[in-house]
Formats: structure tokens, C-alpha cells, sequence
């Protein structure tokens, strides 16, 4: 991505300081390797110089674990001196923050060399290297988020969340009925205050729906034709929603599992694709039989054991998985069968897409999305086929055969050739080398479990 004209960044930053005299800040966002927002604050006489000469930002930023620790085998610690590099603006992405008391903006970043080059390691670079692979075919990506949440109580019950007491009717929900609008009316006001919000914002979110446990919802963002777009708005539709909760003196959750025996939280993407002529390339009246669509779905299936690293990247993700809560554990597709990994609503011809249903909310969306279209991209070029359509309960049909837990899909990922034809190798050792020292930590770490079964047992 070069460096958008001066000129233009600097009319965006005048028009927005002279519709917003009352802005007082601007918050600068960069999301690292977990999806997590970090960055710099500053006043908004600052904004101009942002935008003619950028920020510094160290390169160790994309080299964070869960807890903001620079993890040093990656390289991009103290081996180089924790230096520097440079982040730009990203174009149409400075809006206010709805939420905040003293009027402040955000603006999101991405990070680039020295010499002006995009950084290899910011993983929105990561998604375009794979998105220009579709431009020179001369393809267009359209996509579109569903991101699932939880609303939580700030107050913890011996270190575990529970739903928030309903601001109508006090109670903690226990209700498990999905698209229950009554559910919706006990959290109204939080709710229509993130679509509002998303609104002011320019996020293009259409709707809210219970989701099938207590306090859980689902936004739903409309379809853009650009994917990195797509991400951008997913990452700044989480913030929304956990700073919009935090002023309705409630928490949020994107976490995979926050609750035993309750449904995890999703992320699922909507992805079709056009042509030259803006025509849907899935379109078809038989889809199950349309070659394009075949090709895609065969290379997704192909690619998604060594693509789950990416779209389930933490060791909570994995305890989401189970037949109850619609979250698939195979390669599989099938039409209009929310059983299986790859959804192909039905519908009119025009709008066939694929949606693909495995990720968590968990996962960083411009890493899910660069793993999904280079699955797509594979097939495409190569005439994948899928393997057949699965028509009812794919959990009956078909056994568990995609990575189960963090440590072997982080071998699928590592030993994948057809991924790193896509995404940099030194970028899959440096997300491989983040997860597996998170994975060491836990793994040393001892249960309130262990605690209860073998202190006095053993």
C-alpha cells in the first residue's frame, strides 16, 4: 500500500478539525497481532503533523502476546534495538468516539518501514499481500463481519464473569432463547447506543439479534467490496461495543468461551467475488454444480486445517467447538446447512456467497480474512474440488478432523506450504513463535482444577 498524497490526507484532517471544533484529542489505533487496539493519544493541533510526516511506533508492537509482553524470539525486540518504524493514517478512517467525556476522535494507522515500504509484520499488510494476489486477476472481494459478544457484569464471581442484572428489571438473564426480542428490550438502551454509535462512526452496522445465551448478541455489518475494509470496521466495531458497555456500567466479552456449557462467541464472514464487471462470480440458479464456487469451497476445505491457527488463535478457542453450539469441527459445506464449516446461503442467484462459520471473535480479522482468501485464491487457480455437499446434521456424518487444540494447529500452520505461497514465512515464524510462548505459559501455569483433584487425592 504506498502512501496516500499529502494533499489529500491533509484536506480529510481540515475538513473533519473544522466540522469538529470541539474535539479536543485523537486517538492514533493500530491493531496488533491479537486484534488488540494500542497506539498514541494526542491533541488535535497534532493532527496535521500526523498526517504530513506519521508517527513512530516500535516494530515490537507486532511482536505482543496476549498480555502486551514482547515476545524476543520473534527478532523484533532487543535483536533490533526495539527500533522504530513508521505509521501513516489509513484513509476515511478518522471519526469521533461516541463514548468519550471530553470530545476525542480515533484515527486507525498502519505501519510502514523507514524508507516508506508497508511493514511486513502489521498484519493488515499481512491481508493485503494476499488481497493484491485477486487484484491482478482482476477480481473484486466483497465481504461482511458477524461478530457475537457477551454483555458481562464489571464485578467477577471468584475470577468468572456472569450476565449483567438488566437495567429494566434487575435480574441476571438466564434465558437461552435465541432471537428472543424481549432480550433485547432488558439491554435496549447499551444496544441501540453501539448501533448509533457505529452509526456516527461510519460502520456499516445494519442490526442487532439475540444470540442463544444469556446476554449474548450479534451484530451484523453490512457487505463492502473491500476486505481490508471489511476488517477495519471489525476492529473498530469491538472497541465501539466494549467502551459503549463500559459507559452503560457494564462490561463486554469477545472472548471464544467465556462460559461452560453456554454457546462460545463467533465470528463469522460473509465472502463473494466479482468480476470486471462487477458481476458475482458465485452467481449461479445451481450452485452446487457452478465451477467458481466449487473452486473456492475446494480450496478453503483444503487449507483449513493449517488456516486454524489464524481463525482460532488461542487456546480458549478451541473450547468453543461442540455439535450444540453450531460450531463445525470437519472441512465441510453444504447449501444452506448451518451444520457444517462452509454455509452457502441460498437464495437469488446474484447474492450465492460463502460464509464461513469456524472462526472465533477471538481472532484477528485481517489475519482470519488473509487465511480464508488465500483458501479461496488456491482453489481458484488451481480448480480445487471439494468433496460432497453435506445435506442434514454434519455432526452425525462426520468426525472430528480439524486441529482440536493451539499446539497442533500451530504445526499445520508452520508445516503448510500452500500458506506460505501467501502469507510471508518470516511472518508465520514470528505469529507461530507469539503462540507458542503463550502456549508455554499456560501450559506451566496450575488450575484451581488441578488443585481440586489432586492436592489431596494423590
Amino acid at each position: 500500500m504506498s502512501v496516500p498524497p499529502r494533499a489529500v490526507q491533509l484536506n480529510e484532517a481540515n475538513a473533519f478539525l473544522k466540522e469538529h471544533p470541539e474535539v479536543l484529542f485523537v486517538d492514533l489505533l493500530i491493531a496488533d497481532m491479537n486484534g488488540v487496539v494500542r497506539g498514541k493519544r494526542i491533541e488535535r493541533t497534532s493532527l496535521h503533523k500526523v498526517y504530513e510526516k506519521g508517527i513512530n511506533l516500535p516494530a515490537s508492537l507486532f511482536a505482543l502476546d496476549i498480555n502486551g509482553s514482547t515476545v524476543e524470539s520473534t527478532g523484533l525486540g532487543l535483536d533490533i534495538g526495539d527500533a522504530d518504524r513508521i505509521c501513516y493514517p489509513i484513509p476515511n478512517t478518522l471519526s469521533n468516539e461516541p463514548w468519550q467525556k471530553r470530545p476525542t476522535a480515533q484515527l486507525l494507522m498502519t505501519m510502514h518501514e523507514l524508507e516508506g515500504e508497508p511493514f511486513f509484520a502489521d498484519p493488515r499488510e499481512v491481508l493485503r499481500r494476499v488481497v493484491q494476489k485477486f487484484d491482478e486477476l482482476g477480481l473484486t472481494i466483497c465481504a461482511a463481519f458477524e461478530l457475537e459478544f457477551y454483555l458481562i457484569d464489571q464485578e467477577n464471581v471468584n475470577g468468572r464473569p456472569q450476565p449483567p442484572r438488566s437495567p429494566i428489571s434487575g435480574k441476571r438473564p438466564m434465558s437461552t432463547q435465541v432471537y428472543l426480542i424481549d432480550d433485547l428490550d432488558e439491554y435496549a438502551d447499551c444496544l441501540q447506543d453501539i448501533l448509533e454509535g457505529a452509526k456516527e462512526q461510519g460502520i456499516p452496522a445494519d442490526a442487532i439479534v439475540k444470540e442463544s445465551a444469556p446476554a449474548q448478541f450479534e451484530v451484523n455489518l453490512h457487505h463492502v467490496a473491500d476486505p481490508l475494509k471489511a476488517c477495519d470496521y471489525a476492529v473498530l466495531l469491538k472497541r465501539l461495543v466494549k467502551n459503549i458497555a463500559y459507559d452503560h456500567e457494564m462490561d463486554s466479552t469477545f472472548m471464544a468461551k467465556p462460559y461452560p456449557g453456554q454457546a462460545g462467541n463467533g465470528l463469522h464472514v460473509h465472502v463473494s467475488i466479482l468480476d470486471r464487471d462487477g458481476k458475482n462470480i458465485f452467481a449461479s440458479d445451481e450452485p452446487e454444480t457452478h465451477a467458481p464456487l466449487r473452486h473456492a469451497l475446494g480450496g478453503l476445505l483444503e487449507t483449513m486445517p493449517a488456516s486454524m491457527a489464524f481463525i482460532c488463535p488461542n487456546v480458549n478457542s478451541y473450547r468453543r467447538f461442540g455439535a450444540q453450539f453450531y460450531v463445525p469441527n470437519a472441512p465441510s459445506w453444504g447449501l444452506d446447512n448451518r451444520t457444517v464449516a462452509l454455509r452457502v446461503p441460498t437464495g437469488a442467484a446474484d447474492q450465492v456467497r460463502i460464509e464461513h462459520r469456524v472462526a472465533g471473535a477471538d481472532a484477528n480479522p485481517y489475519l482470519m480474512m488473509a487465511a480464508i482468501l488465500a483458501g479461496i485464491h488456491h482453489g481458484l487457480t488451481n480448480q480445487v474440488e471439494p468433496n460432497e455437499p453435506i445435506e442434514g446434521n454434519s455432526y452425525e456424518q462426520l468426525e472430528q478432523s480439524l486441529p482440536n487444540n493451539l499446539r497442533d494447529a500451530l504445526r499445520e500452520l508452520d508445516d503448510s506450504e500452500i500458506l506460505a505461497r501467501y502469507i510471508d514465512e518470516k511472518y508465520i515464524d514470528i505469529f507461530v513463535a507469539c503462540k507458542e510462548s503463550e502456549l508455554a505459559e499456560f501450559e506451566h501455569s496450575i488450575s484451581d482444577l488441578e488443585y481440586n483433584w489432586y492436592l489431596h487425592t494423590v
